[in-house]
């Protein structure tokens, strides 16, 4: 799989782009601020429709673009994969909502030229992405773990993007619910539609995790065990914020947990004891106004020799899980799917030792399409440079070397 041409209009930076892109390894070197993460974060867009950088989709419409009025910013990407091509498009459009002079923001998406659901086009065109501020999802709190989970296996699978999207409209309903009960008292009956939806759509959304952890985590562990020639193990700890595992009478919490098995643990068991556990907490719920387990409670840790990263570990440590984290992100996806996807590094090289910017540039000989960007060639071998095309990036535009 691979990115063919990029066209861009009024995104971020640009205001124009045209860009054919060859089926290799190349760099993108420039000054800070020149548009090369940009690029990047362009093409990773076609893949997940949403943006690593910005927290909302509105900010991507270029600065340039008209103030008042309709205003569009596209993104559109041709890919091949396997046998086929596909020409993905992404329109933002802000326009008069004919109230006060206000603006409305919406985004639609096209995949050959025809309007679909985001749901029906994630997927066509898979792209790991490796940032430098990646570290967080070791480091900061367990909602960028979700997101790193729930951004990797909606590439995959259309029905968890459908199962998120069902999940957290349910969410605030019942949880609107649940303050209207504590605060005027009512029917706790009503809890009972939501509750079924709740379950029904966090057992699906459970299972896929349980999975793609499962699957993640073996891939992840022989290559960190590489990395670390030998001397650590890395084990993915899912703590699903219901448990579908029964604890043993008189089990004690321990600091550090023993793996958990739940893959032989059914979609409908998941939904069954989600429901049983949402009943229980009930009057909990209701007193906090809020529902306090499921899917969007859910934690992953990170432990290297049964020592929690995000916790204890060194800096060296975590740069090291996340190396192996992300390769191993790749490897999954091309089990999932039979299609290498697109890897994107920006400004790696520079936070990894010489060893491990080796292992990286070894590690990415199956690929068939990886895109560096880099402020200094020199950090790359130069053998490696000379082997593959360094274009130029400045002040927005692009220059093929």
């Amino acid at each position: 799989m691979h990115i063919t041409h990029l066209s861009l209009t009024n995104f971020r930076s640009f205001s124009r782009l045209d860009l054919d892109f060859p089926r290799e390894i190349f760099l993108l070197v420039g000054d800070n601020a020149q548009g090369k993460t940009t690029l990047l974060e362009a093409i990773y867009f076609l893949s997940t429709f949403t943006s690593f950088h910005a927290s909302s989709d509105r900010q991507l419409i270029s600065f340039t673009a008209p103030n008042s009025g309709i205003a569009v910013g596209r993104v559109v990407g041709e890919v091949q994969r396997g046998n086929g091509q596909h020409r993905i498009e992404v329109r933002l459009i802000r326009e008069p909502n004919g109230v006060n002079g206000n603006l409305r923001f919406r985004k639609e998406v096209l995949l050959d030229g025809v309007k679909r659901k985001i749901n029906e086009v994630i997927g066509v065109f898979n792209a790991v992405i490796f940032l430098p501020q990646m570290a967080r999802i070791i480091e900061e709190g367990p909602s960028e773990r979700r997101r790193f989970l729930d951004t990797l296996i909606s590439q995959v699978s259309p029905q968890y993007v459908a199962h998120l999207s069902d999940y957290g409209q349910t969410l605030s309903q019942r949880n609107a619910l649940l303050k209207q009960l504590a605060e005027r008292g009512g029917d706790t009956g009503q809890l009972a539609v939501w509750d079924g939806m709740l379950a029904r759509h966090g057992a699906a959304i459970m299972r896929e995790r349980i999975r793609a952890i499962r699957e993640v985590e073996a891939e992840a562990k022989r290559i960190h065990y590489d990395l670390t020639h030998g001397r650590e193990v890395l084990r993915l700890d899912y703590q699903p914020a219901y448990d579908p595992l029964p604890r043993p009478e008189g089990q004690m919490t321990l600091p550090v947990s023993a793996p958990a098995d739940r893959s032989g643990i059914s979609q409908s068991e998941i939904e069954a004891g989600l429901l049983v556990t949402l009943k229980q907490l009930q009057r909990e719920e209701i007193a906090r106004g809020v529902t306090t387990i499921g899917p969007h409670r859910d934690e992953l840790r990170f432990l290297s020799n049964q020592v929690d990263l995000g916790e204890y570990g060194s800096r060296g440590q975590g740069r090291t899980a996340l190396l192996a984290l992300k390769l191993a992100e790749v490897a999954w996806l091309h089990q999932r799917t039979g299609e290498w996807p697109v890897l994107l590094l920006d400004e790696t090289m520079s936070e990894l030792d010489t060893g491990r910017r080796a292992d990286l540039l070894g590690a990415l000989s199956e690929c068939d399409q990886a895109i560096f960007t880099a402020t200094d060639v020199s950090m790359f071998a130069e053998s490696f440079v000379a082997q593959h095309p360094v274009w130029q990036v400045a002040g927005g535009m692009v220059k093929m070397g």
